[in-house]
């Protein structure tokens, strides 16, 4: 085993051309977007960026942590959940319902003869208190699942598969309590956040610009994650699982923590998502959704972070031109993606680019290639 020393490169909070990448993302989402879009086509990419917060979390769960989640609907749903249960309560006022058999409760409650509210809805009449739990709740589900799956050892496609039928039950635990739910249909008729209308044109410019900034947030937060001591034992342990444990660390735990971070960025989103589109409706929980969430990681490339948010805005805008045109050719068009990552760039727009792309610019420039991050797999991190 060669022992290299540390250089001042290795502990800088981020590289030369991670600062580029970083300022073009910003200046893409933050700029050249907005610029160049109607109001339409902005909140439809505001809406695919809320996606992205679901891929960030999976490169570090799964490209550097080795923890492949087919779930992560749930976390995104709950998120949902806990933002559209503020945004009811408040368009459900005595003087908005009081044309219900119950005023003052959803419409969906009276509907299915409820006369009082839930006490598990109370919280969410404060602002402060949802904004906790968007964060909270997910973050707990995902370390009690964490903790009953990593501390027994169990991982792989055997986590994989229990992730993808939690996120199966939830969904149908959601559709058939309907009264405390909404049911299939999920919470919709959204209209204000303290009393400001959310459904403006002006406001949802307004949300796009702080869901981009709380992605490049979330980004840093990941870059830094990924530059720390404990981003390179989620790579060693990835790699090595045994020879971690054998050198003292609880791999267990640091399981945990990569999928609870994971869950905390996938609820984040989900909530943006929420106030977004102006509804939440279990068909962003279950197994299909959490499938294309990998994907855009996968086509991104699931050990780039910066890789991680193109890769969404690629399969969406894709999706969305399909779909226009000709809707019946989306899902075999998704499938030869898929197959296509697989088979031909495995390592996704991240792998294409260090090995096509940053060689020609290095020999156009006269320096030398960017160095990349080798995984004992061969697979080229970013």
């Amino acid at each position: 085993m060669v022992i290299r020393s540390k250089s001042a490169d290795d502990t800088a909070f981020m590289k030369p051309l991670e600062i580029v990448s970083i300022l073009i993302i910003a200046a893409l989402i933050l700029v050249v977007l907005p610029a160049t879009l109607d109001a339409f086509r902005l909140n439809l990419v505001g809406k695919y960026l809320t996606y992205a917060f679901v891929a960030l979390g999976l490169v570090l769960c799964w490209g550097f942590g080795g923890i492949l989640s087919l779930g992560q609907g749930i976390f995104f749903g709950l998120g949902g959940y806990c933002m559209a249960m503020y945004l009811k309560l408040e368009a459900s006022s005595v003087a908005n319902t009081k044309i219900q058999s119950t005023p003052g409760i959803p419409d969906f409650m009276d509907w299915n003869q409820l006369t009082e509210l839930p006490f598990f809805w109370l919280p969410f009449k404060s602002l402060t208190l949802t904004v906790i739990l968007i964060i909270a709740v997910p973050t707990l589900f995902a370390f009690f699942i964490g903790a009953a799956m990593f501390k027994r050892r169990v991982g792989g496609v055997y986590f994989a598969i229990i992730t993808q039928a939690i996120a199966a039950i939830l969904t149908i635990l959601i559709v058939g309590r309907q009264g405390y739910t909404g049911g299939i249909n999920g919470i919709t008729d959204l209209r204000t956040l303290q009393g400001w209308d959310i459904r403006t044109d002006s406001a949802k410019q307004i949300l796009y610009f702080v869901n981009g900034g709380l992605l490049i947030a979330c980004i840093l937060l990941a870059q830094y994650v990924k530059r720390s001591k404990l981003g390179r034992v989620l790579v060693a342990m990835r790699d090595k699982e045994d020879r971690v444990r054998f050198s003292g660390y609880s791999v267990a735990n640091f399981k945990i923590f990569a999928f609870c971070l994971a869950a905390a960025f996938a609820a984040i989103g989900g909530a943006m998502f929420t106030l977004q589109v102006g509804f939440m409706s279990p068909s962003f929980v279950g197994i299909v959704p959490s499938i294309e969430m990998v994907i855009y990681t996968a086509v991104g490339g699931r050990l780039s972070l910066f890789g991680a948010v193109y890769g969404t805005l690629l399969v969406n805008v894709a999706k969305t031109a399909f779909s226009e045109s000709f809707p019946e050719l989306w899902l075999f068009g998704l499938g030869a993606l898929f197959i296509a990552v697989v088979m031909v760039f495995p390592n996704g727009l991240a792998g294409i680019y260090h090995s096509y792309v940053d060689p020609l610019v290095a020999r156009l420039t006269r320096r030398r290639p960017a160095e990349t991050e080798q995984p004992l797999h061969g697979a080229p991190a970013e």
